[in-house]
């Protein structure tokens, strides 16, 4: 189990840190387009120079993804998918890797399976972090049976409409890093960067020494470069996750995600 000294996250931004350097943060949905090939992706992420992996835990009513996620989702609930097996696929990673893995989830899969027992058999399994997408940190603590659990790092979200009375909060209660959704409405990829990313990154981290990953849109290198400029991680999902639906009745669909990921790194690499 990861604990809270040797949490795979913290050692991750700390050591980039030391290099000057943004974090690469790419979000997948396990499962897609199924297990086996699922476990192959996430390698070919490693292999691409990938810092933290964001896994996807595949839920049927995923309200804050875009259609190209959501149909990832699918693609892993038809293929047989669940959160048990979202856990079996991060232990078979884990054999082989030291990578920091982020569970991707909404409540409502985390909440049937047990909260509690969430925390601990993740944790167990060599996940390193939640990132709950909707349940807010306040919520959290109004109810005993969602108290939060030291096993994983919390990931929060902050975004351009979150109340700037708010931003504080969520800074203080966030561990690992802080998600900021640089634009508003669901995910998915752009033809353009959102406008004040750079003034936005610097406002949260008045608050906090918690790095701060930025994500939503990016899908090319130039993107990518620009906001390793201004933050301490790029994340990115839907041009992945693209990448997979396009290629996803080829044997060879992670070599393809590899192919695709790696002048991205490259890119945030260089900044």
């Amino acid at each position: 189990m990861t604990t809270a000294t040797t949490n795979r996250i913290d050692s991750t931004f700390s050591a980039l840190r030391s290099q000057g350097k943004a974090a690469f943060v790419a979000y997948v949905c396990a499962g897609d387009p199924d297990m086996a090939r699922s476990l192959e992706i996430l390698r070919a992420l490693e292999q691409a120079g990938v810092d933290i992996i964001e896994l996807g835990v595949p839920f049927s009513d995923p309200m804050a993804d875009g259609i190209v996620n959501q149909m990832a989702a699918h693609r892993a609930l038809e293929a047989g998918a669940s959160l048990p097996g979202v856990l079996g696929l991060v232990r078979n990673f884990r054999r082989e890797s030291e990578l920091p893995i982020v569970l991707f989830t909404y409540l409502n899969p985390v909440y049937a399976y047990g909260f509690e027992a969430f925390h601990h058999e993740a944790a167990a399994a060599g996940a390193d972090g939640v990132l709950l997408l909707d349940l807010p940190p306040d919520e959290s603590a109004r109810n005993a049976e969602l108290h939060e659990l030291p096993d994983l790092r919390h990931i929060r979200l902050i975004a351009p409409t979150t109340p700037a009375d708010r931003v504080p909060m969520l800074a203080r209660a966030s561990e690992g890093f802080i998600y900021y959704v640089s634009r508003e409405g669901v995910t998915g990829a752009q033809t353009d960067l959102a406008e004040g990313i750079a003034d936005n990154v610097a406002a949260i981290k008045r608050h906090t020494d918690v790095p701060v990953a930025v994500g939503f849109g990016i899908s090319t290198p130039a993107q990518a470069a620009e906001v390793a400029r201004a933050a301490d991680g790029v994340v990115v999902g839907s041009a992945i996750v693209r990448r997979v639906q396009e290629h996803a009745s080829d044997p060879d669909v992670a070599r393809v995600v590899g192919d695709f990921v790696k002048p991205l790194v490259d890119a945030v690499k260089s900044v």
